[in-house]
Formats: structure tokens, C-alpha cells, sequence
């Protein structure tokens, strides 16, 4: 395709949440790349407490990044304009263009901000035209929610802003597939019903034969073809988009070691800790609040989005006292704001965070954090390790990450964690992140454990409590097998799609 000529937008619709819209959109990124097109991810607007921060200092959900780096593009605050992060009583922040908006409830979104939202939306679609052939969007729950329809910014409204043809996937593996199809079809408006081309059944464990008498039926009912049957693929390990997605993500659990992760109630960022299910002999104990913590050899406290009323939902667990108890024995670690509930005190005198208030932490950690003081932190980060405690002997190592986070933090006698070089750490020019004390550490820097040095580092201390010969650090699979899944669900898409079929519907050339 020439740059003069129209950008070619097509986007994913789902029958359902989770149907596997942003897997798809990335293997078609992947796809339509590899054959010389300059492809973008979009997807207008976003519910998601997976974020990641861009080049530009910009959040977006976590999903568009993947997708751009299968296009083999640099995340961009336009591939996700609108980003909603729930909070608590119906209210979300609401990030623009990367960019904190304030937090509403959904009242005020619709009827004070919806405007605000759909110009953003229209300026990046508008921006993506002019610098890629091929925009590949992603659509948002169900566009055939008939109570939202008039106040869609996810779906149709915008698949007509940006005249894009849209394939309809359906999740069989929830079963009632043909019924949903076939509904949300029905739903449907006449123009919007149009839009859509080819319809394709993701996720099939089963016997293709004996689902191709409803694959013709289906077809005669809806008046599109069906594109295609993904197989169920269990060795695809890609980053989760949400927490509705954790709940069915079913890690690695068995294992010599066992590392337990709080599955805290308003979690986010838990991408943080995918790299450690694939180093050798460890297993991953997602802990639900009233569960059991039992017999782990390590503990990370992931982020949340607020961090105030889960350190309450740890008090009123007894999970506080237990894990301080815990972290005389084992290695605690918390990311953001896990590292602020470690610490003695986190202060919110105007109510930022919650309604709750200023609360105690768990005092593990020589640390107050205060919300209210600056504006939210959001950066790309690096640093180096000071060298304290486990992680000694990769003093000096340099680590990637990123911050988002609006608490910031004074540390009193316990030792910093990182010597930062470029970002905010705990607070505004402190010049330092995070804090550790005996076998507890913390950080404001996202994406720790994807750095593989300190992977290694942390996996091998356990390794050796563990009676276990350390591994070195000679390769490191999970980047690898990242790559390997990128292009392995592009060939599934590819392999299992009539790409002849999808181009003569999409009329374009792939």
C-alpha cells in the first residue's frame, strides 16, 4: 500500500468480554508487518488496570503495547487515547492522551467529559492516519450492549468514525457461541450490522467436523462467513489485560519453590510478575484474600490501585501480622503500591487515594508514604542496584522499569533499594527508589523482575535456600519465549484463517 493512499482501518469486535479481541488484533499487527505494511494498534477507549508507560512519558493499557511491539512499532500514547482505571464507588480515573483527566464517576464521564473524550479520540485516530497504512483497532466488551449504544466510545461509534470494516470474534469455550453470534447480529442496528464482514470462533478444543454443520448455519443466519477456528492454544503466554482475565489465568503452581503472589482486591500492573513462572523449578501461588497463605518460599506484593483500602482488606484478613511474621523468614517483596503498604505509615489528610483516610501500614519497611504532594508520577525509569542484603551481589546493575504511582515516599533508616538515573523513585529528585530491610524490599518501579540479571539474582537466593545449584545467568527464557509466542499466535491466526477469504471481504491486498 503507497502512504498517499487511504489508510486501511479495520477493526475486532467481540461477542463478549474476553473473547480474545487483543490477542487477535496483535496477530494481525504481527501479519500484515511482516508483509511490508506500517501497521498501528488502536483502541479508543480502554477499562484497564494494566498500564505501562510510554517512550514519551504517556499511560496506556498494557494490551496496546503488546500489539505495537508485534507490529514492530514504539508504544504510543495515541494507539490509546482514553484509558479508564477503576477506583472505588463507581468513579475511574480518567487518563487522555496519556495524561491524568481527573476522576469521575460514570454520571459525569457521559455527560460532562464525553465530548472531551471522543475530539481525543478523533485527534489520535487522525494522527495514526497520516504515519501507517493499516490501523488495526480493537473494540471493547460487546458492541451490542443495547443499553450503551448511544454513548458507545469503544465500538461502532467509533468503527463508523474511522469507516473501518470490523471482524466479529466469538469465544466457544464458554460454549452457546452460534447463539452469540447470531445475537449480537440480531442487536445490531442495520448500518452497524453491515460493518461487519466475517465472523471468526476463537479458542476450539474440539473436533472440527462436527462444528462445521453450525459453521454453515451460522452463515446462512448472519449473511457473513465465517473467517476461520482458532484452536485453544495453553502455550501462548502473553501478558492478561485485566483482572477478568487473571481470574481464568491459570500459572505455573507446582514447582520446588513456590512463590506467592497477593491476589490483592483492586490489584493492577500484575504483569510485574509473569517472568518468574518461567524461571526453572519455580511455581506461582496466586493468594485470594481469605485463602490460606501456607508453605511459600518467597512473597511479592503486587501493585494496586489503592493501595489505602487494600492495606485495610490485608488488616481485616489478618494477613498483616502474618505476613510481617513471614518476613523475618523469607524474602518479601513489594512493587508500588505493595511497597507502600510495608511501610509504617500511609498518609491521605485529602482523601486522594480513598475516603479512608490516613492508616497505619505493616511497618516492615522504615517508610511513610503521603498522597496530595505532587502530581502523579509517570515515567520510564532506570536505575542500579545498591547492593544490600540478597540482592549484593548485583551491586551496580542497571535496571529498566517504569512508575506510575501518585503516593511518594521518605524512607527513614532502612536502605534504599536503587541509585535512580532517570525517573522519580520514591519521591521528586530523592535521587533514590525503594527500601529494604533484612529479607524485605520494595520499589516504585514497575517491571523489576524484567530485568533478567535481578530475576536470576532473586530466582537463585531461592534456589540455594532451596538446597538447589544456582543457574547463572547464561539465558533467559522468558524473553525469548515472549518472542517465540508473539510469532507463534501469528502463525495460529494465520494457519487457521482463510486469509484469501478475509482479503476479498476487507477488500485489501494482504
Amino acid at each position: 500500500m503507497a502512504p498517499s493512499q487511504k489508510t486501511k482501518c479495520i477493526m475486532i469486535q467481540g461477542t463478549a468480554s474476553n473473547a480474545g479481541k487483543s490477542v487477535l488484533v496483535a496477530a494481525l499487527c504481527r501479519i500484515f508487518s511482516q508483509r511490508g505494511y506500517r501497521v498501528a494498534p488502536f483502541k479508543s477507549q480502554n477499562m484497564s488496570l494494566n498500564s505501562f508507560t510510554t517512550r514519551e512519558n504517556r499511560e496506556i493499557a498494557i494490551a496496546q503495547v503488546l500489539q505495537a511491539e508485534a507490529a514492530g512499532v514504539e508504544p504510543h500514547h495515541h494507539m490509546n487515547p482514553v484509558l479508564l482505571k477503576p477506583k472505588e464507588d463507581f468513579t475511574s480515573q480518567v487518563i487522555v492522551h496519556g495524561k491524568p483527566a481527573g476522576d469521575m464517576n460514570f454520571y459525569h464521564y457521559q455527560h460532562h467529559f464525553r465530548e472531551n473524550a471522543l475530539k481525543a479520540i478523533e485527534k489520535s485516530l487522525d494522527t495514526l492516519k497520516k504515519d501507517y497504512d493499516v490501523i488495526v483497532m480493537e473494540g471493547a466488551g460487546s458492541p451490542a450492549e443495547i443499553n450503551m449504544m448511544d454513548v458507545d466510545l469503544a465500538n461502532m461509534q467509533i468503527a463508523r468514525l474511522a469507516d473501518a470494516d470490523v471482524l466479529l470474534v466469538a469465544d466457544i469455550d464458554k460454549g452457546g457461541v452460534f447463539a452469540s453470534i447470531a445475537g449480537t447480529f440480531q442487536l445490531l442496528p442495520p448500518e452497524d450490522r453491515q460493518r461487519i464482514k466475517g465472523v471468526i470462533i476463537n479458542k476450539f478444543r474440539g473436533n472440527l467436523d462436527i462444528l462445521m454443520p453450525g459453521i454453515h448455519q451460522i452463515e446462512e443466519i448472519v449473511g457473513v462467513p465465517v473467517l476461520g477456528v482458532l484452536p485453544y492454544d495453553q502455550d501462548l503466554k502473553l501478558p492478561e489485560e485485566d483482572s477478568a482475565s487473571l481470574s481464568e489465568r491459570k500459572y505455573r503452581s507446582t514447582g520446588k519453590i513456590t512463590l506467592g503472589v497477593m491476589r490483592l482486591p483492586r490489584i493492577s500492573n500484575f504483569t510485574d510478575i509473569d517472568p518468574l513462572e518461567y524461571e526453572e523449578n519455580i511455581g506461582v501461588k496466586l493468594i485470594e484474600i481469605g485463602d490460606d497463605i501456607g508453605n511459600i518460599d518467597a512473597l511479592i506484593i503486587p501493585g494496586t490501585r489503592n493501595s489505602i483500602s487494600d492495606m485495610v482488606a490485608l488488616d481485616k484478613s489478618g494477613y498483616s501480622q502474618e505476613i510481617q511474621e513471614l518476613s523475618s523468614e523469607i524474602p518479601v517483596i513489594g512493587i508500588c503500591g505493595g511497597y507502600q503498604m510495608l511501610g509504617k505509615k500511609i498518609i491521605d489528610k485529602s482523601l486522594k487515594e480513598s475516603n479512608i483516610g490516613s492508616i497505619e501500614g505493616m511497618g516492615i519497611l522504615d517508610i511513610k508514604t503521603s498522597f496530595g504532594e505532587f502530581e502523579k508520577v509517570i515515567c520510564q525509569s532506570q536505575g542500579t542496584i545498591m547492593g544490600n542484603g540478597m540482592f549484593k551481589d548485583i551491586q551496580g546493575q542497571l535496571l529498566n522499569g517504569y512508575e506510575l504511582h501518585e503516593g511518594v515516599s521518605r524512607v527513614g533508616e532502612s536502605k534504599p533499594l536503587l541509585k535512580v538515573l532517570n525517573g522519580c523513585g520514591n519521591y521528586p529528585e530523592s535521587g533514590y527508589d525503594g527500601a529494604q530491610e533484612g529479607l524485605t524490599a520494595g520499589t516504585y518501579f514497575h517491571g523489576i523482575f524484567h530485568n533478567f540479571v535481578l530475576r536470576r539474582s532473586f530466582t537463585d537466593y531461592l534456589r540455594k535456600n532451596n538446597g538447589l545449584e544456582p543457574l547463572g545467568y547464561d539465558h533467559d527464557e522468558f524473553t525469548e519465549l515472549k518472542k517465540f509466542s508473539i510469532q507463534r499466535l501469528s502463525d495460529l491466526v494465520e494457519n487457521n484463517l482463510d486469509m484469501k477469504l478475509l482479503n476479498e471481504v476487507l477488500h485489501f491486498d494482504i
